[in-house]
């Protein structure tokens, strides 16, 4: 890690502090204009000690400055790398430098509840679980709409005719429903994936797993994850008494080009395709198509759908989101995001 490191023109600043059980790694992931109320949220609603590691990739200069003066101040690892970096290789980044018994994977997009980490942690220790992940709302108002409430992922074997064919089943639970809505049904529970947007980790997994797989640069990179902490052994859990929220939002200017590159149709369909070869599945599925399909969806939920509603007064318009869609392929291409 550290020969690599120094090819990505990385620099660090740490203050000396005590290490506890848990280190928190934030890392980006589509922008950078939400870094000061997810990093103020961390420590406004974390209640038990942690070490925190933050892997700045080529974030802009007002946002680099704003991080540097406070891992001055609150004494936490800025780790920053002078390009863009994919998550997953951002996440190694931030791994290398991980000493406590658990790490928990984090964002630079979202916040926080009160006691949402010591609520983690207590659950991988009643449960022996390597990976744990609370309730993961979206959007605005905070904490209301369920974006993750742990799920299925595994792989099973489909006969077609004389042959077999191996296919990845996905489901999610509760997916944007509101929590007032199925709060009863909400309960501590084995499942089979969680999402990068916060995730504990129990750190012994990687010597049985490996590194995370830098070859996924935008996608699926939860979902193999999962699947490897399960084939080795590990077990996953929901612990809904900790309740984080993704919050997507405005792009700004500056996040253009990450933003850009993030979720680029290259690094998609790159991502996809590796998933599907790495493990041996179908890539004519329907869980494929739909994928294929949805390249470019990213972009046009957060650039081109909002500004087409500016554009129409609020409203909806199908028509001209697909005559304006040649338009942010050329501001995409302008920017290098190929």
């Amino acid at each position: 890690m550290d020969n690599s490191h120094q090819k990505l023109g990385i620099s660090c600043l740490q203050s000396s502090i005590s290490v506890p059980q848990v280190t928190i790694v934030v890392v980006p992931k589509e922008r950078f204009s939400y870094t000061r109320p997810a990093l103020e949220s961390i420590y406004e609603n974390t209640r038990i000690p942690f070490s925190l590691v933050y892997v700045d990739g080529n974030s802009p200069g007002k946002v680099q400055r704003y991080l540097q003066a406070q891992a001055e101040e609150k004494g936490f690892r800025l780790v920053r790398s002078e390009r863009y970096l994919a998550p997953n290789q951002a996440r190694n980044i931030g791994l290398s430098y991980v000493k406590t018994k658990y790490l928990v994977f984090v964002d630079n997009d979202v916040v926080f509840t009160p006691g949402w980490l010591e609520r983690l942690v207590n659950c991988a220790e009643e449960t022996e679980a390597k990976v744990v992940c609370p309730l993961t709302c979206i959007g605005e108002p905070l904490h209301q709409t369920v974006h993750l409430a742990g799920g299925e992922a595994h792989i099973f074997v489909e006969a077609q005719g004389e042959q077999t064919v191996k296919k990845v089943h996905e489901k999610h639970y509760f997916v944007n429903r509101p929590v007032a809505e199925v709060r009863e049904l909400l309960h501590r529970r084995q499942c089979e994936f969680a999402k990068f947007h916060c995730m504990l980790v129990r750190r012994d997994i990687f010597a049985r797993i490996g590194l995370l797989d830098e070859a996924l640069l935008s996608i699926r990179e939860h979902i193999d994850f999962c699947l490897n902490v399960t084939q080795a052994g590990g077990t996953i859990y929901c612990e809904p008494d900790s309740v984080v929220t993704y919050v997507p939002g405005k792009i700004e200017w500056s996040d253009l080009p990450f933003f850009f590159l993030r979720w680029s149709d290259e690094w998609e369909l790159s991502s996809l395709q590796h998933f599907c070869e790495k493990w041996n599945l179908t890539s004519n599925d329907r869980y494929f198509k739909k994928r294929y399909q949805r390249l470019g969806d990213r972009r046009d939920r957060a650039l081109l759908r909002p500004f087409v509603r500016d554009l129409s007064f609020g409203q909806t318009n199908i028509w001209l989101e697909n005559r304006l869609k040649p338009l942010e392929r050329s501001l995409k291409n302008l920017m290098g995001a190929n």
